[in-house]
């Protein structure tokens, strides 16, 4: 099993920027895939973004060119990098491991306009 603790979250202005963390315990982390996604209240979780164990990333169409997904797998951590944050981009952000199919508690972020 991993556990995936998430932090970064926060209140941002529109055009502001914000870090999220997931930090994954447990040794299996540098061959997962591992994700973003977020979600709003009365809506599915959706995929913000993915990066797979060689590097690759995906991103929603929503946010390419504003969020930036990144791994360290010696500190067993992904970032997802977010800036020119809009009001549209409030939700709570998860964290996904792609190999347990575990999620972290969930971060809140809220962009004010």
């Amino acid at each position: 099993q991993v556990q995936l603790v998430e932090s970064g979250g926060g209140l941002v202005q529109a055009g502001g920027s914000l870090r999220l963390s997931c930090a994954a315990s447990g040794s299996i982390f540098s061959i997962s895939f591992m994700a973003w996604y977020r979600q709003t209240p009365g809506n599915q979780r959706e995929l913000v973004a993915g990066i797979s164990d060689s590097g690759n990333t995906n991103y929603a169409d929503s946010v390419k060119g504003r969020f930036t997904i990144s791994r360290d797998n010696a500190k067993k951590t992904v970032y997802l990098q977010m800036s020119s944050l809009k009001p549209e981009d409030t939700a709570v952000y998860y964290c996904y491991h792609g190999l347990f199919r575990s999620w972290g508690q969930g971060t809140q972020v809220t962009v004010s306009s």
